[in-house]
């Protein structure tokens, strides 16, 4: 017969996930989004006010 007196063990705690934010406070992500950022603000800085 089976051994049932142990049916109520926790359950290991789970990780919770990472969404978003998280992802956006990685400094390698924030440099490569501000050079990408500072390149469209220059080309269109470029377009209005030298062409």
């Amino acid at each position: 017969m089976l051994d049932t007196t142990k049916q109520s063990d926790p359950a290991p705690p789970q990780d919770e996930p990472r969404g978003c934010l998280f992802a956006l406070s990685q400094p390698p992500l924030m440099i490569f989004l501000a050079v990408i950022g500072s390149l469209l603000l220059m080309a269109s800085l470029h377009d209005l006010l030298l062409l």
